[in-house]
């Protein structure tokens, strides 16, 4: 699975660490997230997020 980054603040969402403390399971492919989850870090919504190269 593809890791993704935040474009604001560098956070890195990578699908085999999730994002439990927001709701999000190990596993988890960023395009399986919830449309209204933010970035943990700043704030910012999926759309802010870019594949990581």
């Amino acid at each position: 699975m593809e890791k993704w980054v935040c474009t604001v603040c560098g956070y890195v969402y990578d699908p085999q660490v999730g994002d439990p403390e927001n709701g999000v399971e190990p596993g988890t492919a960023f395009e399986d997230i919830n449309e209204d989850w933010v970035c943990p870090d700043c704030g910012v919504g999926k759309d802010m997020f870019e594949k990581e190269e």
